[in-house]
């Protein structure tokens, strides 16, 4: 697990609320149409920004089950929906959700699918705890559509090789409709959001990420310290002389529980 100092979390958190990555989870808050009096598990809740804003729109009638495997991320979550009377949060894995069947109306997950290895185990639990008709939304990256300009090439390789490491699968959105309906789910949409940025925001997704990366190919021995700053160096002399560029596709993808 990556050890973050103080700058690099108020690095994350400022991109998590930030335009860029608030835009992902409003896609899958649209694509999950939540409505008043609705069940939904929010599955890899993290610090509970998506499950605080689908808290608001089931209302008291309605609940929202956050889930997450990290005590860390949890303990975020609890902060931010204390008070809410409308949720609740637990610590679990995405294969064994410890919930009865058919109890939730809609699930939703953003950015988890990636980081699994079989994702036939998460999608077989989630048609289980999904009512008949039920709404899946999964929202994930393509990372084979990352684009980042270096006049390092070499050296930009090398620490996006390292960042290819941290998950377990690269092009999920092209793999998950066939795996869905292998698992008893009709897929209805896939839907892109391209993030396209030509200046280093500081609340945006690609600082947050050379903040990742950094810290990511440091601590697996991929690069040392010197030579990660030198790529970050690098990267914010681009944007200062507007030559910065970076875009990446996510994908949310729909479907019904048959």
């Amino acid at each position: 697990m990556l050890q973050f100092d103080e700058e690099t979390a108020r690095v994350l958190e400022d991109a998590y609320q930030g335009a860029d990555v608030s835009q992902r989870r409003r896609a899958s808050f649209d694509a999950l149409l939540p409505q008043p009096g609705d069940r939904i598990l929010d599955l890899g809740c993290g610090n509970g920004l998506l499950t605080l804003e689908l808290a608001r729109a089931v209302g008291a009638a309605g609940h929202v089950t956050g889930l997450d495997a990290s005590p860390d991320m949890l303990a975020a979550a609890r902060n931010r929906l204390e008070g809410r009377a409308n949720t609740t949060l637990a610590e679990g894995d995405a294969a064994r959700l410890p919930f009865e069947p058919e109890s939730f109306d809609k699930a939703v997950s953003l950015q988890v699918f990636e980081y699994l290895t079989d994702r036939r185990l998460a999608l077989r639990a989630l048609h289980k705890v999904l009512k008949p008709g039920g709404r899946l939304v999964v929202g994930d990256m393509h990372w084979d559509t990352l684009a980042w300009h270096s006049d390092n090439t070499t050296r930009m390789n090398r620490m996006l090789e390292a960042w290819n490491r941290h998950m377990a699968v690269r092009d999920l959105p092209a793999k998950l409709p066939s795996e869905m309906r292998s698992c008893g789910f009709e897929v209805q949409q896939m839907q892109p959001l391209a993030v396209c940025d030509i200046t280093l925001r500081p609340d945006g997704l690609a600082a947050m990420m050379i903040q990742l990366i950094r810290a990511f190919a440091v601590d697996i021995g991929a690069t040392d310290p010197d030579d990660a700053a030198a790529w970050t160096r690098e990267q914010q002399e681009l944007a200062a002389e507007g030559r910065f560029f970076m875009s990446l596709t996510h994908f949310v993808c729909t479907a019904r529980r048959q």
